[in-house]
């Protein structure tokens, strides 16, 4: 589960992003809760549009923030975007303290944020390749999520009682000082023995390039619409988070705990993900459904406490289901493209979220948190059943019953002309319910 976690160059970045991410989660729960509380008059389409706004350069700017993360040191790209985003939350942590803070204020950092994100999340992502050898990169992916969604149990917390405390000002002013910690970590790193990755050459139509390579993945575009779904439509934890505390009677403080509960799940489904030799698609299938059902559930709990435990197996679900995506599309995808692949990955993950969190926030207005996390659910669903019948059209997916009491699904891949089976999951049944037919 934790073996490149014995690679030096890994281990001296995971502790520097880990920090980071405590300080990451400290900012947006604290952000989305004066937006929510103190901007606005309780408005979760305003929440949403913060959301939008940090996010949407993710979806305008893939077609060069891949193509850089291609081309350039992966490294020195890294440290100017960190330490980007720290003068970032120091000015907003300034502004907030000294009570000049407004609506718009905050959505211009949002959007200054989204803008070096942008740029950051491609570099970061398949900086991982780097550090690791090729064997260990699904499990260095996955404990990258571990490490994201560690955080979140920490940091929202922390930022909910730090908030109701002293104010969000300080708790920017806070995520200011852990970017120091990544910074640092990137500048600790042997450089002798990081692997650096084939660059792309500098020609015409590189951009094109992938997109092409995309369009011939009908795999990867199943995953991606899978993703698309969930995180446009089913990830908007800021909004479930804090309008589900407002309608059980909280503050800030069970706001930072239903945000961190959400973690436990995640964690879980990080670390299992870890554990696993190579990614399978079948899993990232069962993890989008698994995702649907469990946010209908917690959308029906009738109190606090139902709901917060519910939300255990939300966060298992959607972190289970988005780490495989991300390592399926990693290993499968040819080293001089990964850098490319990745900017639309996270272009497509983040980029429905000016559309869905805007969204899914009025839905929340007009009809309550509970409806709204209706719609999460149903694009779990939605995206299961988009795999389903992709893998039934495309690779003959059926299930069939075996004379030796057994089901069998089996799928088949029919690609470049060849016929070999891929996987085939068998799921025992009952021996005496067999018997009777």
């Amino acid at each position: 589960m934790f073996r490149s976690l014995g690679v030096f160059n890994y281990r001296i970045w995971f502790a520097g992003a880990l920090v980071s991410n405590v300080g990451t989660w400290m900012q947006r729960t604290a952000q989305d809760w004066i937006v929510l509380t103190d901007l606005t008059d309780h408005d979760a389409a305003a929440v949403g549009v913060t959301m939008a706004l940090q996010f949407a350069p993710q979806l305008l700017l893939v077609p060069v923030s891949g193509l850089i993360a291609d081309r350039v040191d992966r490294r020195r790209m890294l440290l100017l975007t960190q330490s980007a985003m720290g003068l970032l939350a120091l000015g907003l942590g300034i502004l907030t303290v000294t009570g000049t803070a407004t609506l718009l204020i905050v959505y211009g950092f949002a959007l200054a944020l989204g803008i070096v994100s942008a740029l950051d999340a491609p570099a970061r992502q398949t900086f991982v390749g780097e550090l690791v050898p090729d064997t260990h990169l699904a499990n260095a992916v996955a404990l990258n999520s571990a490490s994201f969604n560690g955080a979140r149990l920490i940091g929202p917390a922390v930022a909910g009682l730090l908030t109701a405390a002293v104010g969000a000002g300080w708790v920017f002013m806070i995520n200011t000082a852990t970017f120091a910690a990544v910074v640092g970590a990137t500048l600790l790193l042997r450089r002798g023995e990081l692997r650096p990755a084939t660059r792309a050459a500098r020609e015409r139509g590189q951009i094109r390039a992938g997109f092409r390579y995309v369009r011939g993945r009908p795999d990867i575009l199943v995953i991606f619409a899978m993703v698309f779904l969930v995180g446009t439509f089913g990830m908007n934890y800021p909004i479930f988070a804090s309008t589900m505390a407002v309608e059980f009677g909280g503050d800030a403080g069970e706001f930072g705990m239903l945000s961190s509960i959400i973690a436990i799940g995640s964690v879980t489904g990080a670390l299992i993900a870890a554990r696993r030799e190579r990614p399978r698609l079948r899993i990232v299938v069962a993890a989008a459904g698994g995702f649907g059902l469990a946010t209908a559930t917690a959308a029906l709990m009738p109190g606090l406490w139902s709901y917060a435990a519910v939300l255990v197996a939300v966060g298992f679900c959607s972190l289970t289901m988005m780490t495989s995506a991300n390592a399926y599309v990693q290993t499968t995808t040819s080293p001089v493209m990964r850098g490319r692949v990745m900017a639309l990955y996270m272009a497509i993950f983040v980029g429905g979220t000016p559309v869905g969190a805007p969204l899914v926030g009025w839905i929340a207005n007009l009809a309550g948190p509970r409806w709204s996390m209706g719609v999460g659910a149903l694009s779990g669903v939605l995206a299961a059943g988009i795999a389903v019948a992709w893998m039934m059209r495309a690779h003959g997916l059926r299930l069939r019953y075996d004379p030796d009491a057994r089901l069998r699904l089996s799928w088949r891949y029919r690609g470049d002309g060849r016929d070999r089976e891929l996987a085939t999951q068998e799921i025992a049944v009952v021996e005496a319910a067999a018997q009777r037919g």
